[in-house]
């Protein structure tokens, strides 16, 4: 795994194919373990049937990669991920953490991202509400 592969990995337009199930077997190992804030998956097919419910409940997604350090076997990629949803376009930057196995398979795959903040932000009352209770712990 090198930064142009994990760079083609993480980029997909709007209105562009996901990556295929073949695609995914071919860089990620059969045990994966995956992890963000809303989920956390064991096993390819796990891992795949997450991301294809993704792909379901959405009406269109991106992912524009960012910086991308590689040390030894672990990988960290900055991301940019937009999610169109019955016409609102939610926005979540973020960081994946990649664990590579000596076959340069992605064996350990965790996300970190604000899940809240960018998905009820938007939302007409639950915003308000979420950026008051943001604010009353930042300041």
């Amino acid at each position: 795994m090198d930064s142009d592969r994990l760079k083609a990995l993480f980029t997909k337009p709007y209105g562009k194919p996901a990556p295929t199930e073949s695609q995914w077997r071919e860089l990620y190992d059969e045990q994966v373990c995956f992890q963000d804030p809303t989920q956390e998956r064991h096993g390819i097919d796990a891992y795949i049937a997450a991301q294809d419910g993704l792909m379901k409940r959405c009406d269109d997604i991106y992912l524009v990669p960012g910086a991308i350090a590689i040390n030894e076997n672990i990988a960290f990629i900055e991301w940019e991920m937009g999610l169109k949803i019955k016409g609102i376009e939610f926005i979540y930057p973020g960081a994946s953490r990649l664990e590579l196995n000596a076959d340069g398979k992605v064996v350990s795959h965790r996300d970190y991202f604000d899940f809240v903040g960018p998905t009820f932000g938007p939302v007409p009352v639950l915003g308000g509400f979420v950026r008051w209770l943001y604010k009353r712990f930042v300041d």
